[in-house]
């Protein structure tokens, strides 16, 4: 992800290290994800929807929202398929698609309610 702006350098941080952070945690923790990690991958959530920039609110909330939906979607069947045949693979996957809804769920608010916002002051 290349840096362009420097008004988003730490959102642009923020976001390459809660996506390692979070696949991190979601590969080795898997259903013993410590509540400290979480709780830095929810602000760090937090720190980069309040970073993005005004012209990319668009784009963010279009893939971020994507993002969400497929991770739940994902969860859902990896869980399903996970309780019928057993592999393992399915709850290291299912893991880390819970842990990168807990870093994208917050962004996608907060971008969200700017854009609410900013829509209400015109």
């Amino acid at each position: 992800m290349p840096i362009k702006y420097h008004e988003n350098v730490i959102g642009a941080w923020a976001f390459l290290i809660g996506v390692v952070l979070a696949v991190l945690v979601g590969v080795f923790g898997r259903n013993q994800s410590n509540s400290l990690f979480l709780g830095i991958l929810a602000l760090l959530g937090l720190v980069i929807g309040y970073f993005v920039a005004e012209k990319e609110v668009k784009t963010f909330l279009l893939a971020s929202v994507s993002l969400v939906i497929v991770s739940f979607a994902g969860i859902q069947g990896m869980v399903l398929d996970a309780a019928i045949r057993g592999v393992p693979i399915g709850k290291i996957v299912s893991s880390v698609l819970g842990t990168l809804l807990v870093l994208f769920v917050p962004a996608t608010i907060i971008v969200a309610l700017k854009t609410v916002f900013a829509l209400g002051k015109k």
